[in-house]
């Protein structure tokens, strides 16, 4: 019987171990997503700090795969020392998780007065060549999310370019996709996107800040 009960108790913690290994890798991949996510908004968000969640949580999937070598080899080898400092990591690991949600919802509440105070200035430096990175950040995002200037179409007017190229268009990039002729002139409001950047700029970063926390709320339930 008590051979029984050991031999249970190693498969047990060897499952656990495949848990951990797996969620590493979930937790590194959601940490790579935010990072490759915020590179295409960084110009909308000047506070390189929200990736400090990303960071952490890169960081814990990397000791929750520690966790899983230390948590075999200790188990395989039935060490006591091997087995203590896996509870004890995994004890950090639990308080690095919570530290990540706190962080998640602090820099959540901030992105949108960054995008606010940043959306204008990244706007009015706005001069249409692929060149020029915040150039190519604005036709980015208004493909991307299928939006039209700040608030609406008509925050173009207001801008630097469109003083200079007097033509009375906006950038092709708010060209509806399904319409081939667009020339974005602004005598054809149709065929133009009619939201602002500025909410759903706002709504995206809120989105993968939310799974970063979501994520180590997740593994923080399942390590209690």
């Amino acid at each position: 019987m008590g051979q029984c009960g050991i031999t249970s108790s190693k498969t047990v913690l060897v499952f656990l171990n495949l848990i951990f290994w797996a969620a590493a890798g979930i937790l590194c991949y959601v940490g790579a997503y935010v990072f490759i996510t915020y590179d295409d908004y960084d110009h909308f968000f000047e506070d390189v700090y929200t990736l400090i969640p990303a960071v952490i949580i890169i960081a814990v999937g990397t000791l929750l795969f520690i966790i899983g070598l230390i948590g075999c080899c200790a188990t395989i080898r039935e060490s006591r020392c091997g087995l203590a400092t896996f509870v004890i990591i995994l004890l950090l690991v639990f308080i690095t998780e919570v530290v990540v949600v706190v962080l998640g919802y602090i820099y959540r509440a901030k992105v949108e007065d960054e995008v606010d105070h940043s959306i204008r200035k990244v706007y009015n430096g706005y001069n249409g060549t692929n060149p020029d990175a915040a150039s190519r950040a604005i036709d980015y995002v208004q493909r991307q999310l299928r939006c039209c200037g700040i608030h609406n179409y008509s925050d173009w007017e207001n801008t630097v370019w469109f003083k200079q190229t007097k033509n009375n268009s906006v950038p092709l990039s708010c060209c509806k996709a399904a319409l081939s002729n667009c020339t974005g002139s602004l005598t054809h409001p149709m065929d133009l996107y009619s939201e602002g950047c500025e909410a759903l700029v706002v709504k995206k970063l809120q989105e993968i800040m939310m799974y970063v926390i979501w994520a180590a709320l997740a593994f923080a339930a399942i390590q209690v």
